[in-house]
């Protein structure tokens, strides 16, 4: 793996390394874990954002076939 130097404000530089060091982790390994959240995060807005665009008649067809199913696994 090719290492490379960022530049941050030593303050937020500070605050990062406490950070990982309170989970645990390097520094490396922390700013992985906040960019792979960062990535989660995006995509879940994606997906709020395309359940918000769901018209009432799929989601009552959703309900539907749900409501079906959870009577078939009950029954």
């Amino acid at each position: 793996m090719t290492m490379t130097t960022i530049k941050v404000p030593r303050e937020l530089r500070d605050r990062l390394k406490e950070q990982a060091q309170a989970e645990h982790r390097t520094l490396g390994e922390h700013l992985a874990h906040l960019a792979a959240n960062a990535e989660r995060e995006g995509r879940f807005k994606q997906l709020r954002q395309a359940m918000a665009r769901t018209s009432e008649a799929d989601m009552e067809s959703y309900r539907e076939e749900t409501a079906w199913w959870d009577r078939a696994v009950d029954g």
